[in-house]
């Protein structure tokens, strides 16, 4: 074959018409991701772009919105256990699941309801 996979660019998640401003104060302000400016084209539609590590996700705006509660993002974090302190002593709520052989691990959902992991391979 000729083409090659790199990797995951960016994961989009939904947000209900107008949840710019609480997407900018959860994704900067409480996970301290950068903002990435969306092309003018694009803005218009509404939503957020946000960097983490070497991916993005992209909020985007869905007028029927239903969050996401299975299928997920999943983030790799470096120190899960200091992520963890920092979001319990914001008053978060965490979640438990099966335990993952080799791996530290819990969920958050996101000021709109979907589900995202967070985890540390041991």
């Amino acid at each position: 074959m000729d083409f090659q996979f790199h990797g995951i660019d960016h994961v989009q998640l939904a947000g209900p018409p107008g949840c710019e401003e609480e997407a900018r104060q959860f994704f900067v302000g409480v996970l301290g991701w950068s903002e990435i400016p969306k092309p003018a084209h694009l803005a218009k539609r509404g939503g957020c772009w946000f960097q983490c590590g070497t991916q993005q996700v992209h909020i985007g705006v869905e007028a029927n919105f239903n969050p996401a509660r299975k299928a997920h993002p999943a983030f790799h974090v470096k120190n899960l256990r200091a992520l963890r302190t920092h979001l319990e002593e914001l008053g978060l709520d965490l979640h438990e699941d099966e335990p993952l052989p080799g791996a530290l691990r819990f969920y958050l959902d996101d000021p709109f309801g979907n589900r995202m992991e967070f985890l540390e391979w041991l």
